[in-house]
């Protein structure tokens, strides 16, 4: 435990990050709704979102070469807390959708330094750990942030005020902490075309991953509200749906070790697909229903990615595991960027079941795609498969941290 002391002020503020993002992704469709924006605003917001976070992938290295971990943290966290404030001080659409696609950009660049400080700091001996540490910060920050929403209600100032305040707060621990500013780590490689040769259908899962996944977190509060939701329901039927996705990636993973992949991933796609007409068809307007059912949905959706991605590894060479999941990343940003407009549009002509509709043939599409790839190529011999990796979609720089834990002869540097 010593060993990972020095790195608590940096899960501090990832905490803190991780829940005043997720927060803000559920606000502004709430306080959106509210204001008379339509889904489709919404989601054009949520496209934003996306396509800031793509860019500040790719951009924040250099940033960090140029100023350092500390200045480039300071720097962006400032620019996101007052772009917090400003969503309430002008209550726009236009004036949303900038806001949401720099705090994307800082976002993205945030998470990028967290994830870099911590493979800087973290041993080989403890990389286990502190992944499951990290991940446990990542559910527990983004499920419980959004009761802060029925605490304080949608409206008025002050929730957007604390929004402010997390961001804020992210920068004492990252400030106060005992570790020295790190060598700032080397560009992520990023060679998309060998990607996509290795494996086909590991990014396509990724870019269907990232349209529904994006979806589902912008939209999904709009959904709610529209079907006749209280504020406390809303942010119940999301929190539900993301801890679902939580806790069934390792069962689903420990399968897909000793299957052949490409069938549990086959399987959980249909399960997905399954669950997301039955939000259609079968929940209605039960909140109960719609509980239980959203719960399911996040168990079979959101590991899709990290399924996706070990099936991509699977078929990597020796020492590939960073090369393969940054461009997965990039992948998903892609599906991301397009996922939110797409379904808000729907929803904007057939009503908010069309979010689910919407998914649905996503993942109908994604059945096709698996098994014309299973008869088109022979699945990877047991003795051969990765370990699978539950991976998070916080930054490009995730695959580093995760990398000594699942890839330990890799020759990538920190």
């Amino acid at each position: 435990m010593s060993s990972i002391r020095p790195l608590i002020p940096l899960l501090l503020a990832a905490g803190i990050l991780l829940g005043g993002n997720g927060l803000q992704s559920t606000l502004i469709a709430l306080r959106g709704a509210q204001e008379g924006f339509s889904a489709s605003d919404i989601g054009l917001m949520g496209t934003f979102y996306f396509a800031g976070f793509l860019l500040g992938c790719l951009a924040i290295t250099r940033v960090m070469k140029a100023v350092g971990h500390i200045r480039a943290f300071s720097a962006l966290a400032a620019i996101a807390s007052v772009g917090t404030l400003l969503l309430v001080l002008v209550l726009d659409p236009v004036m949303w959708c900038a806001v949401r696609f720099a705090g994307g950009f800082c976002f993205a660049g945030l998470f990028t330094i967290v994830e870099s400080w911590l493979n800087s700091g973290v041993s080989n001996h403890d990389r286990a750990r502190v992944l499951a540490i990290y991940r446990m910060v990542d559910t527990g920050s983004v499920t419980g942030a959004q009761f802060l929403i029925p605490v304080f209600g949608a409206g008025g100032f002050t929730i957007f005020a604390i929004m402010s305040i997390m961001i804020t707060l992210s920068l004492v621990p990252v400030s106060l902490g005992d570790r020295s500013n790190p060598t700032p780590p080397e560009e992520v490689k990023l060679d998309l075309a060998r990607v996509w040769r290795i494996s086909p259908l590991g990014c396509f899962g990724c870019i269907a991953v990232g349209v529904t996944n994006s979806a589902f977190r912008t939209l999904s509060p709009v959904y709610a509200e529209q079907i006749g939701m209280s504020v406390a329901d809303v942010v119940t039927f999301v929190s539900v749906g993301i801890f679902g996705g939580a806790i069934i990636q390792y069962p689903l993973g420990y399968l897909s070790d000793r299957w052949d992949r490409r069938r549990v991933l086959l399987l959980t796609t249909c399960c997905a697909m399954l669950s997301a007409l039955a939000l259609v068809f079968v929940a209605g307007s039960n909140p109960l229903l719609n509980f239980i059912i959203i719960f399911l949905f996040g168990c079979f959706a959101m590991p899709l990615y990290s399924l996706s991605a070990a099936h991509s590894n699977d078929r990597a060479d020796a020492g590939e595991f960073v090369l393969i999941n940054a461009a997965l990343m990039l992948f998903y940003s892609f599906g991301a960027i397009g996922g939110p407009f797409a379904a808000s549009t729907a929803m904007q002509y057939f009503g908010p079941s069309a979010l689910f509709v919407f998914s649905a043939v996503v993942y109908t599409v994604f059945i096709a795609v698996i098994l014309y790839r299973m008869q088109a190529r022979s699945g990877v011999p047991a003795g051969r498969r990765s370990r699978f990796t539950a991976l998070l979609r916080t930054s490009t720089v995730f695959a580093r941290l995760a990398r000594r834990n699942s890839d330990p002869d890799s020759p990538e540097g920190p």
